[in-house]
C-alpha cells in the first residue's frame, strides 16, 4: 500500500466509528476503534483474506453473502435470490408465492442463468502496474487504451489459474487500481427461498421503511466438479467444501451490542465534485423517478392478465421498484438540506488551500479546473441522450451486442474490446438464454413506445442520425407512426427467443451482413456509427480520469491535513464497516424514537391475508400458538424480526453478514432507512441506520414455519 496516499490518509484520521467502508486491508489502521467498539477479534485477521472469517464471505455479483455450512451452504437476502425464484416458478407451481425447500441436495433447482458465486482469493495494489510513466503522459483515448491493454495483460495472466476471475478495480476516481482474484463458482442452485409472504412481507410500502417485519433471507449452494475445479452445471456436480463458514451465534443479540457487516457494497459518491451533486439531484434523479413510475405502470398494466408474463417480469419489477423508492428518498432528504451548499463551500475551501500553496498550486490547480469542465460536458452528453438509451428495443440491444462479439471474435483474443473476450462468453450466453423468461413483446414493446415517443420529440439536432436510420425514425411522427415503427422492426425480427438469439453466437460478421432478421441489420448498419461514438467517449473518459485521480489526489491531502477520514468510496469491492445495535430518536424536532427492534408482534398487526403483508397462514398459526422454541427473546419475551444498527452501508451490501464481536452471523444486512440513505453523497451519523433480519428470526421460521430441519442440521443449529 502506498504510504502517501491511503495508508498516510488513515493514520492520520479519526473517523467515527460508525462511518466508513474500509478495505480489508486498511483495517490494521482502524485496530483501535474495532477493539474500543467491542471486537474480541484480532482486527489483523480481518486482513487475511483467506483465513476466517473473511474466506467464509462472498459476492453473487451484485449481491453479497456467505457460507454457512461446510458443505458450501450460502446465506443471503430473499431478494437477492428473488430472480432464481421466479425463474423457476410458473402458474402451476409459484414459487415466489409459497417459497421453496430443497430436502434433498437432487431437489436444489438451478439458480438464474449466468448465477455467479465469487470467492475472494487475493488483492494487490497494482496502481503502477497500472498507470505506468509511459501511461501517466498520455491523454483521452490513448490513455484509455493503455490503461485497458494494462488492465487485460494482467487479468489474463491472473486468470491463467483455471476457474478463477480477475478485475482490476479503480478507486478514488483512478488514482490507485488494485487486482482482485476470485474463485468463480458457475454451478450456482436455489436451496431454500420462504414464501413472499415473508421474504418480501411488506413489499414495496415497507421498502427502506421502520419499523419493518421482513424475513429478507434465502440460500443457494454452490457446486464444483469432482475435483472441486470451478465448472458449469452438471448432474454429477458435488457441494463446494469452502476452507471455513460462518457458525451462527448461539446467543441473541441485544441494543448496543457491537456489530460488523463483511460485504461488496456497489457504489458510494462522498468524493463527487460540487457540480456532480447539483446535476444529480436536479436532473438525473427526478428524470430516473419519472421514468421509473412510467415502466412500473406500464409493466403492471401489460401484464395484468397473464401471469405467466407477470413472473418474467417480477425480478425487474422489483429492481425498479426498489431503486424508484431509493431515489425518491434520497431527493427528500436532499430538499431542503444544505448539503450542495455544504460541498460548494468545503470546494472552494479545498482550492483556496490548493492555490495557498505555489508547489500545491502547480501539482493540482489545472486539473481541477480542467475536471469541473470535462464533467460538465459529460453530464450534458448524458442529459441529451436520456431518452435515446431507453429508445432501444431489448432485441436490438441484444443484436448490437452479438454482433460486436462476431467483430471482435475476428480478432486475437487479448485484442478485443473489454466484455467480449473468451472469458466474457458464459456472461453473453446467460444473457441470451435469460430471454425466454424475461422477455414479452408485448411489455417491451409498450415499453420503448413510451420512450421513444420523448426522443423522437427531441429536435433533429440532439437526436441521434444513426438510430433513426436503421430504426426509421423520422421528424415529426406521431405516436401511431412510431409504433407502426416499432412493429415492424420488431416483426421482422426472430430474435425473441433464446433459440434463435443463441444461433448467432460464434457466427461471423459476413453471416449478420447476409441476414434479413430487422434487427440484425439494423445493429449492422448501426455498427460504424457506433464505434465512432464509443472512440468520442474514450476520449472524454480518458481525459476525465487523468484530471479526476489528480482532483482526487489533492483532496486526499487537503482532507489529511484537516484530520479527516478519506476511506475509498464504494465500487462494488470487499469492505468491512462496524458500529452498534440501536434505534434512534425519530422526528423533525427530535421527538419520537425508533426502538432498536421489532418482533412477530407487528407481523400479526400488520397481516392483512393479501397482497404485500399475505403472512402465510402457518406462520400466523405458529406466533398466535407462541411456538416460538428457543429463540424468545428474554427481554422481548417474543422473537425479534428485524433490528437497526449503525453500519455505513449502501445497495451491493445486501445479503452482507451481519457478525458479532466474536465473528458468528447474527443476521443479514438488507436495507436502510429512507431518511438515512442520503448518506451515499453525504454521511449523516446522526440519522444513519441500516436494517438487519435477525437470525433468531431465519432459524425460527426455519424450524417452525417452514420445517427445514435439513438446512438446521447441516448449519449445526438443530
Amino acid at each position: 500500500m502506498k504510504k502517501t496516499l491511503l495508508t498516510l490518509a488513515i493514520l492520520s484520521t479519526v473517523a467515527h466509528a460508525d462511518e466508513g467502508m474500509w478495505m480489508p486491508q486498511q483495517l490494521p489502521q482502524v485496530a483501535k476503534q474495532l477493539k474500543a467498539a467491542g471486537l474480541k477479534l484480532d482486527p489483523a485477521s480481518l486482513t487475511k483474506l483467506t483465513e476466517f472469517p473473511m474466506n467464509a464471505i462472498v459476492s453473487l455479483g451484485g449481491c453479497s453473502a456467505s457460507f454457512v455450512s461446510p458443505q458450501g451452504l450460502v446465506a443471503t437476502n430473499h431478494h437477492c435470490v428473488y430472480d432464481s425464484v421466479a425463474r423457476n416458478s410458473t402458474p402451476e407451481r409459484d414459487l415466489l408465492a409459497n417459497g421453496f425447500l430443497a430436502r434433498t441436495l437432487g431437489e436444489e433447482l438451478p439458480a438464474s442463468p449466468g448465477s455467479r458465486i465469487y470467492v475472494t482469493k487475493d488483492v494487490a495494489n497494482v496502481s503502477d502496474k497500472i498507470i505506468t510513466p509511459a501511461v501517466a503522459k498520455l491523454a483521452g483515448k490513448a490513455r484509455v487504451d493503455a490503461i485497458e491493454k494494462n488492465m487485460k495483460t494482467m487479468v489474463a495472466e491472473c486468470e491463467k489459474d483455471a476457474g478463477h476471475r480477475c478485475t482490476v478495480a479503480s478507486y478514488y476516481g483512478g488514482l490507485e487500481f488494485y487486482l482482485i482474484k476470485q474463485l468463480e463458482i458457475r454451478d450456482v442452485r436455489l436451496v431454500h427461498a420462504p414464501p413472499s409472504g415473508v421474504g418480501k412481507f411488506g413489499g414495496d410500502t415497507d421498502n427502506w421503511m421502520w419499523p419493518r417485519h421482513t424475513g429478507d433471507y434465502g440460500f443457494y449452494r454452490a457446486y464444483v466438479s469432482k475435483d472441486g475445479k470451478a465448472a458449469d452445471y452438471a448432474k454429477d456436480n458435488v457441494p463446494y467444501a469452502p476452507k471455513s463458514y460462518l457458525k451462527i451465534a448461539r446467543e441473541g443479540v441485544k441494543e448496543g451490542d457491537f456489530i460488523m457487516a463483511l460485504g461488496y457494497p456497489g457504489s458510494t459518491n462522498r468524493h463527487r465534485l460540487p457540480s456532480e451533486v447539483a446535476f444529480t439531484f436536479d436532473w438525473n434523479y427526478p428524470a430516473f423517478v419519472k421514468s421509473s413510475a412510467e415502466a412500473l405502470a406500464i409493466i403492471a398494466s401489460e401484464t395484468k392478465n397473464n401471469e405467466d408474463t407477470k413472473l418474467k417480469y417480477a425480478g425487474r419489477v422489483a429492481s425498479i421498484n426498489n431503486y424508484y423508492k431509493n431515489r425518491k428518498g434520497l431527493l427528500t432528504s436532499y430538499e431542503g438540506s444544505d448539503i450542495l451548499a455544504r460541498k460548494t463551500r468545503e470546494h472552494a475551501d479545498m482550492k483556496a488551500w490548493v492555490n495557498a500553496s505555489p508547489a500545491r498550486q502547480k501539482e493540482y490547480a489545472a486539473d481541477i479546473e480542467q475536471v469541473e469542465k470535462l464533467i460538465a460536458q459529460r453530464d450534458a452528453e448524458f442529459k441529451r441522450d436520456y431518452y435515446l438509451t431507453m429508445s432501444a428495443p431489448r432485441l436490438l440491444t441484444t443484436a448490437r451486442r452479438l454482433y460486436r462479439l462476431a467483430n471482435e471474435n475476428v480478432k486475437p483474443n487479448a485484442e478485443r474490446k473489454s466484455g467480449y473476450q473468451e472469458r466474457d462468453l458464459p456472461a453473453i450466453k446467460a444473457a441470451v438464454t435469460a430471454l425466454d423468461r424475461t422477455y414479452d413483446e408485448k411489455v417491451d414493446k409498450a415499453l420503448v413506445l413510451n420512450n421513444l415517443k420523448k426522443y423522437a420529440a427531441q429536435p433533429k439536432a440532439e437526436r441521434n442520425a444513426n438510430f433513426d436510420a436503421a430504426m426509421g425514425v423520422a421528424d415529426g411522427m406521431s405516436e401511431a407512426q412510431l409504433k407502426a415503427v416499432l412493429d415492424k422492426m420488431v416483426g421482422g425480427s426472430k430474435l425473441g427467443s433464446a433459440a434463435a438469439s443463441g444461433e448467432w453466437i460464434g457466427k461471423t460478421p459476413a453471416d449478420f451482413k447476409a441476414s434479413s432478421d430487422s434487427f440484425i441489420q439494423a445493429a449492422v448498419a448501426m455498427y460504424d456509427a457506433g464505434l465512432k461514438s464509443e472512440a468520442e467517449d474514450e476520449e472524454l473518459a480518458g481525459k476525465i480520469q487523468q484530471a479526476y485521480a489528480n482532483y482526487m489526489k489533492a483532496k486526499i491531502a487537503y482532507m489529511t491535513s484537516k484530520g479527516q477520514a478519506v476511506y475509498p468510496d464504494a465500487n462494488g469491492t470487499l469492505r468491512v464497516t462496524f458500529g452498534k445495535i440501536a434505534g434512534r430518536d425519530h422526528g423533525a424536532d427530535g421527538t419520537g424514537s425508533w426502538t432498536a427492534f421489532t418482533t412477530v408482534k407487528g407481523v400479526v398487526a400488520k397481516a392483512t391475508g393479501e397482497g404485500e403483508f399475505n403472512a402465510p397462514a402457518a406462520q400466523l398459526a405458529a406466533i398466535k400458538a407462541k411456538d416460538f422454541g428457543k429463540y424468545v427473546d428474554p427481554k422481548l419475551k417474543t422473537v425479534p424480526v428485524d433490528y437497526l444498527a449503525t453500519l455505513d452501508i449502501t445497495g451491493g451490501n445486501s445479503g452482507s453478514a451481519a457478525l458479532n464481536s466474536k465473528g458468528e452471523l447474527i443476521g443479514l444486512a438488507f436495507d436502510g432507512t429512507l431518511d438515512s440513505i442520503i448518506s451515499d453523497w453525504d454521511f449523516n451519523k446522526a440519522n444513519t441506520r441500516d436494517i438487519q433480519v435477525d437470525v433468531r428470526y431465519i432459524l425460527w421460521n426455519m424450524k417452525h414455519v417452514d420445517k427445514a430441519d435439513n438446512l438446521l442440521k447441516e448449519m449445526n443449529v438443530e
